[in-house]
């Protein structure tokens, strides 16, 4: 049997979602309470892997099972030993051929800006504080430049492989409610730090020290020293996981 875990988690005192032998991992956690609860030794299969300190609103795990537990129980049992932290807000059986990295075709990221003179301490885990006004058209403006399928291979960090740098970005969604500005993009995948380094390059523009047309030929340019900088890990949360059958 194949369950569908669908997972919010609070990234912060976590060196992301795969297992690491001397880190606390998300995925390390749910594997050790997934035997408690169930007694069997499996790995569950995350959507893809998240940074250290990067959050989850709508995080997907699967995994194959014996379990004799009703699956509507699953999240209940779950939560009793999973921290705070993380929590299971739904489980439901699906096709044994069903992944939650590979059957994925598209992700939405959400990062969150306090936009604020001061730093709001209740968001401080959740935001990065960047003091200094941004211009919000300009932002929207050069998001426009992100659209389209493109080789963003300089708006990624050193140290990954993949089979291609080339990406799809189907829509960016860039909204200000009083100091908060909030950055949603959705995309067919994205590379190491590219949601990151894309939300820098959206403060650059909107703060003017680049020019929100000029990221198309940045894209093109594949050079990373043109872009923004790396947002920190705190304000970027995994929003929603879209799948084939959706």
């Amino acid at each position: 049997m194949n369950i569908k875990l669908d997972l919010q988690f609070d990234g912060t005192d976590f060196h992301g979602w795969q297992i690491q032998p001397d880190n606390p991992t998300v995925q390390g956690v749910l594997k050790d309470v997934w035997h408690k609860v169930t007694g069997e030794d499996t790995t569950p299969e995350g959507c893809g892997r998240t940074d250290a300190g990067v959050h989850a609103m709508g995080y997907v795990a699967n995994v194959h099972t014996d379990t004799t537990i009703p699956t509507d129980r699953l999240p209940y049992a779950l939560n009793t030993f999973l921290p705070n932290s993380i929590v299971c807000t739904n489980a439901e059986v699906v096709p044994d051929d069903f992944s939650a990295s590979r059957s994925a075709v598209k992700k939405t990221y959400r990062y969150t800006i306090d936009n604020s003179v001061f730093p709001d301490v209740f968001r401080s885990r959740y935001a990065w504080h960047y003091k200094y006004p941004l211009d919000i058209d300009k932002m929207r403006q050069a998001a426009d430049g992100f659209l389209g399928t493109h080789d963003f291979i300089g708006f990624a960090r050193s140290g990954f492989t993949v089979k291609t740098t080339i990406r799809t970005i189907y829509a960016i969604k860039i909204e200000k409610n009083g100091n908060i500005i909030t950055i949603d993009v959705t995309g067919n995948g994205f590379l190491y730090n590219m949601v990151r380094i894309m939300a820098g390059t959206l403060v650059f523009a909107g703060s003017g020290k680049i020019d929100p047309l000029a990221i198309h030929d940045i894209i093109k340019s594949k050079d990373r020293s043109r872009g923004g900088i790396t947002a920190p890990p705190e304000g970027l949360c995994l929003k929603e996981v879209f799948y084939t059958d959706e």
